[in-house]
C-alpha cells in the first residue's frame, strides 16, 4: 500500500467495509473518496479491496449526483431506489445541472430506464436547456427535452418507418400537452424539414516559403547602448508555425497579411489538432491554428464560435441560435506548409538551384 500521510483514524473500518461490501454503494462511494482524500490511490484501494479504480471513480461521481439530487429534493421512491442500486444510471446524469439531475432522477425512475437510456436523455435534456427554449410548446420538463429531441429528428425524415418510430418515442415520453400534441400533428403532417449540413470551416494551407513567417526582436531606435542589446531575449521558435513563447504560460505567433486575418479585430489563436475540428478536414491529421475574433459574438447560422461548456473551450457551429453566451466567431483554420525536408529549404544553394 501507499504511504498515508493523511491516514484517516478509521481507514481500516472503511478498507473491511469495501472488502466485505456491507452496506450501500452510496456507502462505498463514500469511504472511496474518504481514502483516496487521505492519499490512498485508486490502485491501493483496489489491491486491498477488489474494487477497481474505474469502479471507484463511477460510484463516486455517482454519489456526487446521487447527493445533489437530494438536496434539491426527489421523491421518496427514487430517493430509495437509487440509494440501493443503480449507480451506473446516475453516473450518466454528471453532465447535467443539479436541478436538472433531481428532475431527470425522478424521470428515469418512474420510467424504470437503464443506464443506455439515462445516458440519451441526459445528453437531451442537457441540449434543450441550451438550444430547445425557442419552441413554446415543450417545457424544461426531461420528459419534454426528450419529445423535442425526437420531434426534431422525426421532421427530418422521409422513411415512414424510421419517422414513425421517432414520433412514438416523443409520445412515449412527452410530459405536457402541449408537446405531445405538436408530436401528434406529425402524424398528419408529412412535410420533411431537411436536415441542416454544418458549413465548412473556413481553411486554408500555407502554400508558399514567402508566407511562412518569422519574429524577429527591435532592440529599439539608436543611439542604443550594450544593455538595451543585452535585453533582448534569444527568439526560439517552435513548431510548423513557428510559434514564440515567452515568459508565462501563454506565446505569439505570426500570421500571413491576408484579408481575413487583417479584418480581425480582436484576434486570439488556438492550436488544435485537425482530427479534432467539429468538421472534419480531408487528409492526415496535423496542427492546425484557429484563429478567432472575439469581437464576433452574434450568432450566425453559416459560422463556427467558441463555447464554454463545462468551463472546457469547445468549437461549436449552432443550427438554432443558442442559449449559451458566444466568445468568439472562427474566422481561419489555418494548416501548416508542406516541407518535405526542412533542413534541404535552409540550404540556399539548393533553393536557388
Amino acid at each position: 500500500m501507499n504511504d498515508t500521510p493523511q491516514n484517516p483514524p478509521n481507514a481500516d473500518e472503511l478498507l473491511l467495509l469495501l472488502r466485505r461490501k456491507e452496506g450501500n454503494w452510496v456507502e462505498w462511494a463514500h469511504a472511496c473518496q474518504t481514502l483516496q482524500k487521505a492519499g490512498y490511490s485508486p490502485q491501493a484501494i483496489f489491491e486491498e479491496t477488489g474494487f477497481e479504480p474505474i469502479q471507484q471513480n463511477q460510484i463516486i461521481v455517482a454519489s456526487q449526483v446521487y447527493d445533489t439530487m437530494l438536496t434539491v429534493g426527489v421523491s421518496d421512491a427514487a430517493k430509495e431506489f437509487f440509494g440501493r442500486k443503480s449507480s451506473d444510471v446516475l453516473y450518466e446524469l454528471r453532465i447535467l445541472t443539479q436541478r436538472d439531475r433531481a428532475a431527470t432522477a425522478d424521470f428515469l425512475f418512474s420510467h424504470k430506464l437503464d443506464a443506455d437510456e439515462a445516458h440519451e436523455i441526459a445528453r437531451a435534456v442537457k441540449d434543450f436547456s441550451r438550444f430547445g427554449g425557442t419552441n413554446e410548446a415543450f417545457t424544461d420538463h426531461p420528459g419534454d427535452a426528450v419529445a423535442f429531441q425526437t420531434w426534431k429528428a422525426a421532421k427530418q425524415k422521409s422513411d415512414l418507418q424510421e419517422r414513425s418510430r421517432l414520433i412514438a418515442r416523443g409520445l412515449r415520453f412527452a410530459h405536457s400537452a402541449t408537446a405531445r400534441k405538436a408530436i401528434e400533428q406529425l402524424l398528419t403532417d408529412f412535410t420533411v424539414t431537411p436536415k441542416r449540413l454544418a458549413p465548412r470551416l473556413p481553411t486554408y494551407r500555407l502554400e508558399s516559403d514567402e508566407e511562412l513567417p518569422r519574429i524577429v526582436p527591435v532592440v529599439g531606435k539608436l543611439p542604443l547602448s550594450k544593455a538595451d542589446l543585452d535585453a533582448v531575449p534569444f527568439v526560439d521558435a517552435v513548431g510548423v508555425f513557428q510559434m514564440v513563447q515567452f515568459s508565462g504560460t501563454g506565446a505569439w505567433v505570426t500570421l500571413p497579411g491576408w484579408q481575413v486575418v487583417r479584418s480581425a479585430e480582436d484576434p486570439i489563436a488556438l492550436l488544435c489538432d485537425s482530427d479534432k475540428l467539429p468538421s472534419p478536414i480531408p487528409g492526415a491529421a496535423e496542427e492546425v491554428i484557429v484563429l478567432v475574433d472575439r469581437a464576433q459574438r452574434q450568432w450566425q447560422e453559416d459560422s463556427y464560435f467558441v463555447v464554454a461548456e463545462d468551463e472546457q473551450l469547445q468549437l461549436r457551429w449552432f443550427e438554432d441560435t443558442p442559449d449559451l453566451a458566444l466568445l468568439g466567431r472562427v474566422v481561419l483554420v489555418m494548416r501548416p506548409k508542406k516541407v518535405l525536408d526542412e533542413e534541404y529549404t535552409k540550404e540556399l544553394w539548393q533553393i536557388d538551384e
